[in-house]
């Protein structure tokens, strides 16, 4: 984390304290948002917080009809080929114009994101991390993550991954059941799912493996074979996601018959006696480690940590001493490398208003079973616990949330109930 300097006046004035001053009357005056954003404001850090870098690749062999991410189908680009070094031009044109609202700021993870990142050829994947390494200060042992779908997997081509840089692989299996697959429009059938995780096992010491649950149809046997199958890699992550129907998706306009809230709970309850059965930490809602082996990069989302986003569609949140604001990149992917390329990639902005940071931090931390420490919200949004003490009591007499002197965290009736408890902190119009 990086120690804000205090702007008063100290005593004695050196040429660092005038610089200082010099910055913020000329903040007062700028338009530039890389100047504006140091002017006075609502809040007060003490300390910003750990800064990650998301890479959006929007594209996909096909949209698959759950998905509401911003990811779009290769078959309507000319000869169904990907625009690399298009792409990776309007990146670069991206991260240098959002260098200056993030100068001094070491990069602590990076998620290569989509869509599905591994339609980037693996030169391509390196380009990136090269642009990356030149324009930005990884720490040492930065997690490097790159997310890939099976049908994509070829084994020279993800050790040259590897060699690139990549150190940790995430990989979107969703089923080994063949009736899941087709049901849920993936291009991937299971003995594809098991080479894509033979090749991960031979090739990455850090690697995630992605399941859905209670899926169109899917009875309580099927999803334990499934997770079984899964477990039989050894994977030391596992992401299992109950499916939900997102608006503006095709499962949204045409509902599958899914499992009942019943049999859903009885699934949950058997996937968190079974992962804990076999040593894997349900650290997070969805999330299940070996010991060392959770996902920082999505670590640091939960603790309400910074992180820019580059690429269609990325959307990111930056602290600065007196404000945190968040911003969306344009989402069509032409669109976007035409605005990166005037240096212009973001379509909507705005500053995080002292009203609402209460439900977004808490919205992130109560995520986590094991919660945060109390000091952890103060810090990172710039409030004092008093400001929310209501809220707080409510949650605890309603028997969803815990606390102490050192620690907040959901109870497991919280972590059940998570929606009603995270909406708890959420300001009523």
């Amino acid at each position: 984390m990086i120690p804000i300097k205090p702007l008063g006046a100290p005593a004695r004035r050196s040429s660092q304290d005038a610089t200082i001053e010099a910055v913020s009357e000329a903040a007062q005056r700028s338009d530039d948002p890389a100047l504006a954003y140091l002017r006075p404001g609502p809040l007060h850090l003490a300390t910003l917080p750990p800064l990650a870098l998301y890479v959006h690749i929007p594209w996909c062999i096909r949209k698959c009809p759950y998905c509401d991410f911003n990811s779009h189908a290769i078959d309507r680009l000319p000869h169904q080929q990907v625009p690399e070094q298009d792409y990776l031009a309007a990146l670069q044109a991206d991260l240098e114009s959002a260098l200056p609202l993030i100068w001094g700021r070491k990069i602590v993870s990076v998620f290569i994101g989509g869509g599905t990142p591994s339609l980037f050829s693996a030169q391509g994947i390196d380009q990136l991390l090269t642009l990356l390494r030149t324009l930005l200060p990884l720490e040492l042992d930065a997690e490097i993550t790159l997310e890939a779908n099976p049908g994509t997997f070829e084994v020279e081509k993800f050790r040259n991954y590897r060699s690139a840089g990549i150190n940790r692989l995430s990989i979107g299996i969703q089923s080994f059941n063949a009736q899941h697959l087709q049901a849920l429009g993936r291009v991937h059938d299971a003995a594809q799912a098991r080479h894509a995780v033979e090749i991960a096992q031979q090739t990455f010491e850090r690697f995630n493996l992605d399941l859905m649950v209670a899926l169109p149809q899917q009875s309580l046997p099927q999803l334990q074979q499934d997770v079984h199958t899964a477990l039989s890699f050894a994977p030391p992550h596992l992401s299992l996601y109950h499916l939900t129907l997102e608006p503006n998706t095709l499962f949204h306009r045409h509902p599958p018959a899914l499992p009942d809230d019943d049999q859903a709970a009885e699934m949950q309850e058997w996937i968190n006696a079974t992962m804990a059965q076999q040593g894997y930490e349900n650290y997070e809602v969805s999330a299940y480690a070996r010991p060392d082996f959770q996902c920082r990069h999505n670590l640091n989302y939960w603790q309400f940590g910074d992180y820019l986003g580059i690429g269609a569609g990325a959307h990111s949140k930056l602290s600065f001493p007196h404000r945190i604001v968040r911003q969306m990149r344009y989402k069509q992917p032409k669109a976007y490398m035409d605005a990166a390329q005037r240096r212009e990639p973001v379509q909507e902005q705005h500053e995080v208003t002292t009203q609402d940071l209460p439900f977004e931090f808490m919205l992130n931390a109560l995520r986590l079973r094991e919660g945060v420490p109390v000091n952890l919200f103060a810090e990172r949004t710039g409030l004092t616990l008093q400001q929310i003490d209501l809220q707080l009591t409510e949650a605890e007499r309603k028997g969803l949330l815990y606390r102490d002197h050192a620690t907040l965290r959901p109870t497991e009736l919280g972590l059940r109930f998570l929606n009603d408890l995270q909406g708890i902190f959420l300001v009523q119009e």
